[in-house]
């Protein structure tokens, strides 16, 4: 697929209309509004919870906190996974207070209650102490919905939102190619931050903040809008393609003098001679395809063998509605998700994981944060502004989130002026107002009513 002829960059038939809704401060600041999401939204969307290789044999779970949610999946006898909310039906405690193990029992640390990996209590405490006779046997965790899809384990709350390949229709089959299956995942990183999780949505769905947010990039990401794919699904989720291995079309000079840093280690890389190219930059992006199919399946890249040309060398962002991020490279996927504070509706909390292929023979994978063993990382949590990275660009993107957050307390502020190229913003949040205010008209979302 290549770039749009008309104006508006989007591909055709991925331009989907927007109202026009205004965008305020309330719903980044207010209490309010964060208990119409807790309400109307978490419980109606489905959410990355884990990944199926950390649940190798039955008993092994993985835990996913979501605000004051939390949910843990578990490995079955069967080998399918079940997900059930982390509350003792005796007297509401906690069960699982880590985000990782593994056992035949799930035990509550408060009366030592246990129940096996499918949810079913088997064993208490005084057994015959029951005005119904020993629970054991009757009485089960409260089950959630989980599915999965290629490597990831998703969950949902709610029993009449789509099944989760519909619900995230249509990615599953564009990125198929990459072969995501058996990728691991070499970093995770998390940190509480000092805004609002929508703020760094908005951020993703736009690549407007890419010349003065992330200038470094476009030696080698061709930021420019017209050579820049904007896609929107019907499900409510977008995407972008942006090309890789070419200088940005924003500075001329970039292609007309030499090969810019690090482009033209990335092209050596692959065996392509940089000087080559001088004076003609932009050409050089079809020689590094070119290279891939002839290198990458020695090299130990089996996947580059079902991919396009497009695959190879670009860059796919997709902004999955609400709150996840998957950016595919055809040698790395990086998974950012924002995730809303338990309380405050001015803080949140950030995930950042890269997944690798298990390439033949590589024991490292360069990550945002560096070379990173090619093996499985924990998670390593922090505080954002403590000095620990979430990755270099997240942290770029992170740097803007807490003055924006105290730019939008302003009495000054009075709604968002858009691009057209953040119609992906725009779109956001009115699916956002959809799900928030579901008996609500339009016409009264955009009055003064709910301001």
């Amino acid at each position: 697929m290549g770039a749009p002829s008309d104006t508006s960059r989007y591909a055709k038939g991925f331009d989907i209309p927007v109202r026009g809704d205004t965008i305020t401060a309330d719903r980044y600041i207010s209490q309010e509004f964060m208990a119409l999401e807790n309400q109307h939204l978490w419980p109606k969307v489905w959410h990355l919870g884990g990944m199926v290789a950390e649940l190798e044999q039955e008993g092994d779970y993985v835990r996913h906190n979501l605000g004051t949610e939390s949910v843990i999946m578990i490995r079955q006898a069967d080998s399918s996974i079940k997900a059930f909310y982390n509350s003792c039906p005796h007297r509401g405690n906690r069960l699982v207070l880590g985000d990782i193990g593994g056992s035949d029992r799930i035990t509550c640390g408060y009366h030592g209650w246990q129940f096996a990996p499918d949810g079913v209590l088997v064993n208490v405490q005084d057994p015959d102490d029951f005005p119904d006779g020993n629970p054991c046997g009757k009485v089960t965790l409260s089950e959630v919905r989980c599915e999965t899809w290629g490597p990831f384990i998703f969950y949902c709350m709610d029993s009449e939102v789509k099944p989760l390949l519909d619900w995230l229709a249509p990615l599953p089959e564009r990125l198929k190619d990459y072969g995501l299956d058996n990728w691991i995942r070499v970093m995770y990183l998390s940190a509480d931050a000092d805004f609002n999780w929508k703020i760094i949505r908005d951020n993703f769905n736009e690549s407007y903040h890419l010349p003065t947010i992330h200038p470094e990039l476009s030696t080698f990401i061709n930021d420019g809008l017209p050579d820049t794919l904007f896609e929107m699904y019907e499900t409510g989720h977008n995407a972008m393609w942006m090309k890789g291995h070419q200088a940005t079309t924003r500075n001329p000079e970039f292609h007309t003098g030499d090969v810019p840093s690090p482009l033209d280690d990335v092209a050596r890389a692959w065996e392509v001679d940089p000087a080559d190219f001088n004076g003609h930059t932009g050409d050089i992006r079809e020689a590094i395809i070119a290279a891939k199919r002839r290198l990458g399946p020695e090299r130990g890249f089996t996947n580059y063998e079902n991919m396009s040309d497009q695959q190879l060398v670009d860059y796919f962002h997709c902004t999955l509605f609400p709150n996840l991020t998957i950016t595919m490279s055809p040698e790395q996927c990086q998974i950012l998700r924002t995730e809303p504070h338990p309380t405050d509706p001015q803080k949140c909390v950030f995930h950042h994981w890269v997944i690798a292929p298990p390439v033949k023979g590589m024991t490292e994978v360069e990550t945002p944060i560096g070379p990173m063993p090619l093996e499985w990382a924990e998670n390593r949590h922090s505080v954002y502004g403590d000095g620990q990275s979430v990755g270099y660009v997240a942290d770029q993107d992170l740097s803007i989130g807490t003055s924006q957050q105290q730019g939008l307390n302003s009495r000054g502020f009075s709604g968002c002026i858009l691009t057209h190229q953040e119609k992906r913003v725009q779109r956001f949040h009115e699916l956002l107002n959809d799900y928030v205010h579901p008996d609500v008209s339009t016409d009264i979302i955009n009055s003064d009513q709910l301001r």
